[in-house]
């Protein structure tokens, strides 16, 4: 997870203690070029939106950081800084892991999206493997409930398009990704059949 202040194209995240835990502190910063009505109605809703995903996301078997606080008038969450290394790290480094993390990531990507859950925004950078070995997803500022099989599948595409970019030497990243969403998603095959369209939708535009 970004810590120590980093600066990012909606929040600030910073590195935080909340009762003696440590913890770290997503604030949604002001945007001086909205209207403030406007600004302030944008930060709380994607600040509640996020929080709600998480939660969501928990209840489906996916390991995502506890959240501790929210404070709505900063436009803030404060959640747990847990110990771990980014996966993208990790597969640059130790790539003798790829075939552990893919069938983790398979599995968590398919239980969000059989509670019909969206990430938004799957990337090796928004995943971090714990200390214990558990895969922990986070950076759900563009998730969403109820998704459908477009949202789902636009899912998919973006992770697909993540793993060719950030980890062009393994091509059979995604295939492997794939082999274990199929077990968690029961209406898998639709998804993936979505996925192909997008992408010739894509080729087209």
């Amino acid at each position: 997870m970004s810590t120590g202040g980093d600066a990012g194209a909606e929040a600030v995240v910073t590195e935080t203690e909340y009762l003696g835990l440590p913890s770290v502190t997503k604030t949604r910063a002001v945007k001086g070029y909205r209207h403030p009505e406007l600004d302030r109605g944008l930060r709380t809703h994607r600040t509640r939106n996020e929080v709600r995903v998480m939660r969501e996301a928990r209840r489906a078997g996916v390991r995502t950081p506890a959240v501790y606080d929210v404070d709505m008038c900063q436009c803030a969450i404060t959640m747990e800084r847990a110990d771990g290394e980014k996966v993208r790290d990790i597969i640059d480094a130790h790539p003798e892991m790829l075939p552990g993390i893919c069938d983790a990531i398979g599995t968590s990507v398919g239980r969000m999206h059989r509670a019909r859950i969206c990430h938004g925004d799957l990337t090796t950078s928004n995943m971090f493997l714990s200390k214990d070995g558990e895969l922990c997803i986070f950076d759900f500022s563009l998730g969403s409930v109820r998704a459908d099989v477009e949202m789902m599948g636009v899912d998919l595409h973006l992770l697909e398009r993540a793993l060719t970019s950030a980890h062009s030497e393994h091509p059979e990243a995604y295939a492997m990704i794939l082999e274990s969403y199929r077990r968690e998603m029961p209406d898998a095959e639709a998804v993936i059949s979505r996925v192909e369209t997008i992408k010739k939708r894509a080729r087209y535009t």
